[in-house]
């Protein structure tokens, strides 16, 4: 059981942890022993996962945040300098599908909100965050990308495109930090039974898709602070951590 707990005494965020694979990644960051502020906008969603985590006996800060308030974001990393004095691990899960749609029907608004959530919010985490990483002997910064990225299938722009924007900016910041104590990565979880894939691929059986809690556990040993790859990719169907190409 000892090597199970290999975050204890250390603080994790994780954004969107009311549901899918940010509620079931906050549990099993709490399960290895972390201290877990949980950030979402669905207060519910919220309280249910504080109410597993204490079974587990661990315990949360909760933030009900929508992460486009980057205000709000800014508020945020001085609270946890203010109680903790540092922060020792993200997983940056919140995201934004979009309309998949043909790239000449999509509204500005949808456009702009797809990228506030899953390229600017991300960006306005690590600008809050960065101080707090540094004051961690071993922090570990974890963002949730997409096979959309690279694949960039017709009316996947807009999604693809913030995806793959993502993983510029957090590759970025790998590089940025390789010389310290910070380690940057990136997931690609795969098909996974979510209400954003159901909302992506309607007419898919869920039951034939892994659950979040299947690929927690791999998301979370990137946690750990014996882990030391940074701007590289976990791939949780096959279970890999992967190196970037570059281009042909």
């Amino acid at each position: 059981m000892a090597e199970q707990r290999f975050l204890d005494g250390r603080v994790a965020l994780v954004t969107g942890a009311s549901r899918g694979i940010g509620y079931a990644v906050a549990l099993e960051a709490a399960r290895a022993g972390a201290h877990v502020i949980a950030v979402a906008r669905t207060v519910g969603g919220l309280e249910t996962l504080d109410d597993d985590i204490r079974k587990l006996g661990g315990s949360t800060t909760l933030v009900p945040l929508d992460l486009k308030d980057y205000a709000g974001i800014d508020r945020l990393g001085a609270a946890i300098f203010e109680r903790w004095g540092r922060l020792d691990a993200l997983v940056g899960n919140a995201g934004l599908l979009g309309p998949i749609s043909p790239l000449g029907h999509i509204e500005p608004k949808s456009f702009d909100d797809v990228f506030a959530v899953n390229v600017t919010a991300n960006w306005r985490l690590i600008r809050s965050l960065d101080p707090l990483f540094k004051r961690s002997d071993a922090a570990r910064a974890v963002f949730v990308s997409s096979g959309a990225s690279s694949s960039c299938k017709a009316y996947w722009g807009l999604y693809a495109a913030s995806k793959a924007a993502l993983e510029a900016l957090v590759r970025s910041y790998a590089a940025e930090t390789r010389n310290s104590a910070i380690r940057a990565n990136l997931v690609n979880p795969g098909a996974t039974r979510t209400k954003m894939r159901a909302q992506a691929m309607p007419g898919e059986d869920p039951a034939t898709l892994p659950n979040p809690a299947d690929i927690a556990p791999g998301i979370v040993r990137l946690l750990d602070p014996q882990f030391n790859e940074t701007g590289r990719l976990y791939d949780a169907p096959r279970q890999r951590v992967l190196d970037f190409q570059p281009p042909a």
